[in-house]
């Protein structure tokens, strides 16, 4: 595997449309996807590439079939016989427009990272890159260049995942990177508009696209809102940001260059007037813990007006994880210790300044909304989750307009069903008459938990859509000798929080 500390190497054209499909026959004829690298690397090997090892993949690709030699060429960088590629590549137009270079002794060498990428509905796309950083990220090859464009993350595929799917006219995605997002978004929206400051990264989003058989995007080189005119909406946008929080701005891909978590702010609060009404804004975002301030406070703070919000902390880390995490990413681990240590210092003090104790991961969503009383809701949630969650995210916001339209009358006399691989747990000590408590849990999307009370269980339990929510309490009152009017007193912001949380559906 390539393992420079020189600039990028020169880009394939993105101006040679037809050899970029040439190129995309090829691979796909040869079985290059996401499914025929499984199946010729196995599952642990192709696990280990993400991890920067590639020792076992080199072990896979031995032999000398169309599959393996692309695999050693695009994925692995490795120089191959020319004479051998030509069976089944277009190499003259491939060097010709720069996706090959003729090195050695009659081998031909690949300019870039094409990474199989397999798309929601079983499409064989391609993620281009520099050399390198579809493996590993830019701690696997080295290279400190602050123009160099990584591949496909774990924050790549989070976002891909959680973004909503649903048909839009007009779609943006900030600090495109790579494209994948814009390959995303490409499914979906008449219109793409993808911006970067990084004229590099806008240049392999090009590649990406016409590689992967996708329309062209609208690429306009600034950074994130800025090269947008004074008067474009979208339905959508979505940005996987530099969101690191670092001292300075040593590698545009990850380190947002403004003070603390100021650049992730920025992006949240200049959404809101970017977007039609019904929109969606979806990001990956960091943002400090500050010592004697509420994080929720500070998110919620960032909200802009007009919007509903919804903001999942994913994880927290204290400065030092936080730190190391990086340090390692860059791979500045492995250089000067003496240098290593100074960075490290640099981080630390940095943190100390700001009265930085922690740092949170998670998504931010937003939607533009006419109601007069926006709902944001902030939460932590470390569990694991069920992607993709597109539409899990838009059910959330549909459910809010539900419950935001209706007064607890009008939730009594709706009707409800259970949603769909739901799960009741009694938790108590063994041998006991009744449950301590009993849990409802998801075994889908979000994957929550909550406990409810027995009026609550029994309540979720025989939701199926046919009876009213009233009828229902009366029922149960009846059943334990309760009041009824006191039941229905209590109980509907109970329901409220199992409708809002998915447990419970309108089955009107």
């Amino acid at each position: 595997m390539s393992n420079s500390t020189s600039s990028p190497s020169p880009l394939p054209s993105a101006d040679r449309p037809e050899v970029a499909a040439r190129l995309r026959e090829a691979l796909l004829a040869a079985s290059f996807t996401a499914d025929g690298l499984l199946d010729l690397l196995g599952a642990p090997a192709y696990a280990a590439l993400a991890r920067s090892e590639t020792v076992p993949a080199f072990r896979a690709t031995r032999g000398d079939t169309p599959l393996e030699t692309l695999a050693r060429l695009f994925l692995l960088q490795q120089p191959v016989p020319h004479a051998r590629v030509e069976r089944f590549l277009p190499v003259h137009a491939c060097v010709e427009s720069g996706w090959l270079v003729r090195v050695g002794a009659g081998e031909v060498a690949a300019t870039v990272d094409v990474r199989p990428y397999g798309g929601p509905d079983g499409e064989d796309w391609f993620i281009v890159s520099d050399l390198g950083c579809a493996v590993g990220g830019a701690g696997g090859i080295g290279s400190h260049d602050e123009s160099v464009v990584l591949g496909v993350g774990g924050a790549s595929t989070t976002l891909a995942g959680i973004t909503v799917r649903t048909p839009v006219s007009a779609a943006l995605d900030l600090g495109t990177g790579s494209g994948i997002q814009a390959l995303h978004a490409a499914r979906h929206a008449t219109r793409v508009t993808a911006t970067d400051l990084n004229p590099r990264a806008l240049h392999i989003t090009a590649l990406t696209l016409a590689l992967s058989g996708a329309p062209a995007a609208d690429l306009r080189e600034g950074s994130l809102f800025e090269p947008l005119r004074e008067d474009e909406t979208y339905d959508l946008i979505v940005s996987n940001p530099p969101f690191v929080i670092s001292p300075g701005a040593r590698l545009t891909y990850r380190d947002g260059g403004l003070g603390g978590d100021d650049l992730c702010r920025s992006i949240v609060q200049g959404a809101g007037e970017r977007l039609n009404e019904g929109g969606f804004a979806q990001f990956l975002a960091n943002w400090q813990h500050v010592e004697g301030e509420d994080w929720q406070d500070r998110i919620r703070s960032w909200v802009p007006r007009g919007c509903d919000a919804w903001i999942v902390q994913r994880e927290v880390q204290d400065v030092t994880q936080y730190a190391e995490l990086w340090l390692r990413d860059a791979g500045d681990h492995r250089g000067d210790p003496a240098e290593y240590q100074a960075r490290y210092d640099a981080w630390l003090d940095e943190f100390e300044a700001r009265k930085v104790k922690a740092v949170g991961f998670g998504w931010i969503t937003l939607r533009r909304t006419a109601s007069a009383e926006p709902v944001v809701t902030v939460e932590e949630w470390p569990h694991p989750v069920e992607q993709p969650l597109g539409d899990t995210v838009r059910a959330h916001f549909e459910l809010l307009d539900y419950l935001r339209s209706r007064d607890d009358a009008a939730l009594l006399a709706g009707r409800f069903r259970l949603a769909g691989e739901i799960v009741q747990e009694q938790v108590g000590m063994p041998g006991a008459e009744d449950p301590e408590h009993v849990v409802l849990r998801q075994h889908r999307g979000m994957r929550r938990a909550t406990k409810v009370d027995t009026v609550g269980a029994g309540f979720a339990g025989v939701c199926d859509g046919s009876l009213s929510a009233g009828r229902i309490l009366d029922a149960i009152a009846q059943l334990v000798g309760e009041d009824p009017v006191l039941l229905r007193d209590r109980t509907p912001a109970q329901i409220r929080l199992l409708v809002e949380q998915g447990f419970l559906e309108p089955a009107e």
